[in-house]
């Protein structure tokens, strides 16, 4: 394996990894709010103070020295006492992989001290931590969508590229009329027809089911393509006049010419199926707060004010740009590989 393919391999690991354990990356409770604490900037961290440098980081306490929370400015580092950066802390408790309930966290610092890298929102939530939680619904969102997707788009792909006939021009007419669509206008038209009120585990299947339903087309094309090829081919013809059946044919030649390119679309359907959702929920037709996501966390943008104030709110934006910097090289890693074999 070359480097560069072992690299972004552990990147995306890591981000998953953390995504997956943000109860325990995360130094905060997502919903918890401080409102002395409203749009402060992000926490800086120091080594350096009047007696010298430290191996051991810390912080100082923000302190709105003109009492106005909406002015980042207005914001000081109480330097008349410091607070280290600690590991492996107790804290707030959540539950880890949403089974085991827990308060240890791998970073933090003790009280009144807080440490935002991220700095906070208007509710004085901690960024950095929602970032990490809302990076569960987006991604996981994604992912879900993605698989559906994919599950759909090879099962009728196989189905019209193996039997052909007026099944193949039925199923490619259904796919003409889906490709027709507007993809994001029908997505936001058929969200706004769905329940408002829901809770964050329906919406979210919801988001996911849709999004996943719509994008079946362009998979299921590509399929089509393959199976039509791989039917044609003097080894299957071989087989198939040997007596061999639909289910042996399809399992032992066709179906290992599509893994490769069923991975190929995978890692470029998971970044467009999670900006699908942060699109959704930026609208307000996604998850809605208090529960984090990436979408309803840029939605706070769509004030001017907020947006040329608070640079740091655009952390989920940075986030997402770099999840699908990071699912977009791997489908280039994957597309090279398949074109060398």
């Amino acid at each position: 394996m070359r480097p560069r393919t072992t690299i972004l391999l552990a990147a995306l690991a890591a981000v998953h990894v953390i995504l997956l354990l943000a109860g325990f990356f995360a130094p905060y409770d997502p919903t918890t709010q401080d409102r002395d604490l409203t749009y402060a900037p992000p926490t800086r961290l120091h080594f350096y103070d009047d007696s010298g440098f430290h191996l051991r980081p810390f912080v100082y306490a923000w302190t709105n020295s003109a009492g106005d929370d909406e002015n980042a400015e207005s914001y000081r580092e109480d330097r008349s006492r410091k607070f280290p950066l600690s590991f492996m802390v107790c804290s707030s408790s959540y539950k880890l992989l949403g089974i085991l309930t827990t308060n240890l966290h791998f970073f933090g610092t003790t009280e009144p001290g807080k440490i935002m890298l991220f700095g906070s929102d208007g509710f004085g939530r901690d960024e950095f931590s929602r970032v990490l939680f809302g990076g569960q619904i987006s991604v996981a969102a994604g992912i879900a969508a993605a698989l559906i997707a994919l599950l759909v788009g090879g099962i009728f792909g196989v189905i019209s590229g193996y039997y052909g006939g007026w099944i193949d021009d039925c199923l490619m007419g259904l796919t003409e009329l889906f490709l027709s669509l507007p993809w994001l206008y029908f997505l936001l038209g058929v969200r706004a027809f769905l329940p408002l009120h829901l809770t964050t585990l329906r919406t979210f299947f919801l988001l996911t089911g849709v999004i996943g339903l719509i994008g079946w087309t362009r998979p299921a094309r590509l399929v089509r393509g393959l199976v039509l090829s791989s039917r044609s081919r003097n080894y299957v013809l071989a087989a198939r006049g040997f007596g061999a059946s639909h289910l042996y044919l399809l399992r032992r030649h066709i179906f290992p010419d599509l893994s490769g390119v069923l991975l190929t679309q995978a890692s470029v359907l998971v970044p467009r199926y999670i900006g699908a959702e942060v699109t959704l929920s930026f609208f307000g037709l996604g998850v809605n707060e208090p529960v984090p996501s990436w979408g309803n966390m840029l939605s706070t943008l769509q004030q001017y004010s907020v947006l040329v104030s608070y640079g740091w709110l655009l952390a989920p934006a940075a986030a997402l740009v770099v999840t699908s910097v990071l699912y977009s090289s791997l489908a280039d890693v994957i597309h090279s590989r398949l074109k060398s074999q």
